[in-house]
């Protein structure tokens, strides 16, 4: 389940290449995963974080109730300890950025079809070190990209073109380093991220750019 019909091609792509998975379905919408999941009974779902009628997340958690025995692997660009935690609470048995490389990728839904039950992350153990020992508010590569846009005065929309990401999910992006850095909105955000060190105390930000 991805609402990007160029993901889910290139997916079916690799997925094929391999010569050991059968494609059976694929979708952009939850309610249609979960009806199409329900249907073919796939061993395993692969699904976003983000989907335009709402929550892959949300859509795991009913896959797990629904289905206990399937391989459920979230993909996403939200490859943070917070939405890893999500994912692993909602019963998902894999999690996979989508930086990262294909080999991965089936790597973890073949660990899915045999362990449904388990979870699995490369960044896991690192995630738990850091959901042990907290310091700085936490914000992975991308987020801290939004940071530096959002200090060079960029709106949501130059944010999305930069990159090159949809003005949604430059919105929940910008959103999710304002919430991180305990702020209310993004000019307290930038003024948080001085005092914790995370941009050059020469950044200037006047507010007018905002939109």
């Amino acid at each position: 389940m991805d609402d990007h019909d160029l993901i889910r091609r290139g997916l079916r792509h690799a997925f094929d290449r391999t010569g050991q998975f059968d494609v059976v379905g694929e979708t952009g919408s939850a309610a249609e995963g979960i009806r199409l999941a329900n249907l073919l009974r796939p061993d395993v779902v692969i699904l976003d974080v983000q989907l335009p009628d709402g929550s892959g997340l949300d859509t795991a958690s009913a896959l797990r109730h629904e289905r206990p025995g399937i391989g459920i692997v979230v993909l996403t660009t939200f490859a943070d300890d917070d939405v890893l935690f999500a994912a692993m609470e909602a019963g998902a048995s894999g999690f996979v950025p989508k930086s990262a490389p294909v080999s991965e990728v089936i790597a973890v839904v073949r660990y899915a079809a045999s362990a449904p039950a388990s979870f699995a992350a490369a960044d896991l153990a690192e995630a738990m070190k850091r959901r042990l020992a907290p310091k700085e508010p936490q914000l992975n590569a991308l987020e801290r990209q939004v940071l530096a846009l959002l200090a060079d005065g960029l709106s949501v929309a130059g944010i999305a073109r930069g990159l090159y990401v949809s003005n949604s999910t430059a919105k929940h992006l910008v959103a999710r380093v304002v919430e991180k850095l305990g702020a209310r909105n993004r000019v307290q955000a930038l003024m948080a991220a001085l005092r914790l060190g995370l941009l050059p105390t020469d950044t200037h930000q006047t507010g007018d750019h905002f939109g």
